[in-house]
């Protein structure tokens, strides 16, 4: 593959702080890429610079082709109404690119949208459509920042056959594993200002990644016993050097030697010093071009205390409807949900996750029917929107402190969470989205409620944190509802399913994985009997034209062979 852009020292610092110190990166023609680190290293910061969007301070991006078209896909906190209706303005040429690819994402008739209509979008709309107006351009190089964040399991699975596909290069800044796994072919880790190169998707660079930890570890430790018998030996030579100095004269009187005895030990006490300074020299070269010790990764602590147990049934629907103006979100719909209970919350964007967890917390009406939550259920809900914080209050403010006790609680909670005393007085709108996500989740661990209810939490997480989130997700003996698009995290933490299906909510006794499976397994079957249905009805047709010739007739003969060749099919 031609080498497409290189990026050579590229270097960033916004005011004392350097975000990027020394990025070098090849990106050949037709590569996936993975941009990976966590929240604050510099992603989107490099995927600007090299948009054009951003200036560097410091390096060179080298292009073989300058005439290079880029599209970039902004995460869909950036999308508003004007640059929707912008983005639909400009995009003429691409029209019948962009219809097909939106309507391929489940956004019909767009082109028929007033101007009310794309007020009310919602996140995974806007992405959907910026999505479809990027692939319809078909630039030399893609960027996408968060492409999955808010898109549901149909959009994903798009995105993702379209980027197999996709002839042009594609650098996909993203925390969802899955995705990565099933895209990327190398993954480039950004830590601490320095770029680092994987072969492989997501799972390959975990695993490649810690096999370099263990090895640098090691050598490092290796290399520190070393240093340490150099320092012994150094301290040794010392002693005898000092030794040597002091008692030349005295030795040499002992020795018997009347001539040059005590230049013999002059002569002696130098070696040692020259010895001295020769493993100094050693030590200073270790110090400066030797094994460093390996960055560990930054310690993050989730902890939900242990919720009180309370009743067995939590929650109870009993034919419940939900219908906004002329789409019904789901109509006669039961379940239920006792304590204890992960459950997963599945279906296409639209289909009513949010709106069921809104009428549980009482924020909406159920049209028809009964939903039953238990008086002792204590819920703590955390929306996917961290734009509903506060935004000119500082970080501290938005918790309820009344003493002294109360104050140290939830700032060594905040500080566990990677937010420590500098980032705890800033304003929230000076915050990364990342670091707004971690202060919900602080406020929702500081409810210490029974009932977590959880909409898309894995958002503008790094992929660290996310998992620390799911271990300690794990250990929590309460119950969970969860809404994500996240499919690891799914997998990981709920054994049981809502799903949001023909305008129905139902309840699934197993968890996702298995969910999916048995949907791909009844897809097959599917597909086999309309397989077999049409092998039938051509072997009906080829019965009736074979009695319209002789056995001598070539025409017979073809017929017989493709007969024959149905037959086979048919029973395999």
């Amino acid at each position: 593959m031609s080498v497409l852009m290189r990026c050579v020292g590229i270097r960033k610092n916004f005011g004392q702080q350097q975000v990027l110190k020394n990025v070098n990166m090849e990106v050949k023609a037709g590569e996936k890429i993975g941009l990976v680190g966590n929240n604050g290293e510099g992603k989107t910061t490099l995927a600007n610079i090299i948009f054009g969007k951003e200036n560097k301070d410091g390096g060179n991006i080298v292009w073989s082709n300058e005439k290079a078209k880029i599209g970039y896909l902004l995460q869909s906190t950036f999308y508003t109404v004007n640059t929707i209706n912008d983005m639909f303005a400009n995009n003429k040429d691409c029209i019948k690119a962009f219809l097909k690819a939106s309507s391929q994402l489940g956004i019909q008739k767009v082109k028929d949208w007033d101007k009310e209509k794309f007020k009310g979008l919602s996140g995974g709309e806007k992405t959907k459509l910026a999505l479809a107006n990027i692939w319809s351009d078909k630039p030399h190089l893609l960027i996408l920042d968060e492409p999955t964040n808010h898109l549901d399991f149909k959009g994903i699975q798009w995105l993702i056959d379209e980027i197999r596909e996709y002839k042009g290069t594609i650098i996909i800044i993203s925390h969802d594993r899955y995705f990565l796994d099933e895209t990327v072919d190398r993954v480039i880790e950004l830590q601490e200002g320095v770029s680092t190169s994987y072969k492989g998707n997501y799972t390959c660079y975990k695993k490649e990644k810690q096999h370099r930890y263990e090895s640098q570890l090691n050598a490092y430790i290796v290399q520190e016993k070393y240093k340490q018998k150099i320092t012994q030996d150094i301290n040794r030579l010392k002693t005898w050097s000092d030794k040597s100095h002091n008692g030349a004269v005295k030795k040499a009187v002992k020795a018997g030697r009347k001539k040059g005895g005590k230049e013999h030990y002059r002569v002696k006490a130098k070696k040692k010093d020259k010895q001295v300074k020769s493993k100094l020299k050693r030590l200073e070269k270790i110090e400066i071009e030797g094994v460093k010790k390996p960055i560990s990764e930054k310690e993050i602590n989730f902890a939900f205390n242990d919720p009180s147990k309370k009743g067995k049934r939590v929650l109870e629907a009993s034919n419940i409807t939900k219908i906004y103006g002329d789409k019904i979100l789901f109509k006669d719909s039961s379940f239920y949900i006792q304590r204890g209970d992960r459950i997963g919350l599945f279906g296409e964007n639209g289909c009513g996750k949010t709106t069921l967890i809104k009428a549980i917390m009482g924020e909406k009406n159920i049209d028809k029917g009964d939903l039953f939550v238990s008086p002792s259920a204590n819920v703590s809900y955390m929306s996917q929107d961290v734009l509903d914080l506060d935004k000119e209050s500082c970080v501290i403010d938005l918790f309820d402190i009344t003493t002294r006790e109360k104050r140290s609680e939830t700032q060594i909670l905040l500080a566990n969470l990677g937010l420590d005393e500098s980032i705890i007085k800033k304003q929230i709108k000076k915050l990364s989205l990342g670091e707004r996500t971690r202060v919900k989740i602080a406020q929702l661990i500081l409810n210490n409620n029974n009932i977590l209810i959880l909409d898309e939490p894995s958002n503008h997480l790094d992929l660290y944190s996310r998992e620390k989130l799911e271990e300690t997700l794990e250990k929590y003996t309460g119950t969970i509802l969860l809404a994500s698009h996240d499919r690891y995290m799914l997998e990981r933490i709920c054994d049981k399913l809502l799903v949001f299906e023909n305008e129905k909510i139902k309840r699934v006794e197993y968890g996702f994985k298995e969910y999916m499976e048995k949907i791909k397994k009844d897809d097959t079957k599917k597909n086999e009997a309309n397989q077999k249905l049409v092998i039938q009805n051509r072997i009906a047709y080829i019965l009736g034209e074979l009695s319209k010739y002789t056995k001598e007739d070539p025409e017979y003969h073809k017929l017989d062979a493709e007969f024959l060749e149905l037959t086979r099919q048919l029973r395999k």
